[in-house]
């Protein structure tokens, strides 16, 4: 993972620290407290966020306690 990681940083021209973790984490709740495909989804919004000044682990906080509070269609 750390040379995938290290690629897409080169191709994108950015040098950032990745929490691995605290993201799969996000991605992990939104698949399952919403659905799969908002594991993508919500951690590409996270990551725009951040690009505007929000702190990341407030971010991933608040993100993973509405995707642990979303409603079930089930």
């Amino acid at each position: 993972m750390d040379k995938w990681i290290a690629a897409v940083q080169k191709e994108l021209d950015i040098d950032v620290t990745v929490d691995q973790e605290m993201i799969l984490d996000l991605a992990r709740d939104a698949a399952h407290g919403v659905e799969r495909k908002a594991a993508p989804i919500t951690t590409f919004l996270l990551g725009i966020a951040i690009a505007c000044g929000a702190d990341p682990k407030e971010a991933v906080k608040g993100l993973a306690e509405l995707a642990r509070k979303w409603p079930s269609d089930k």
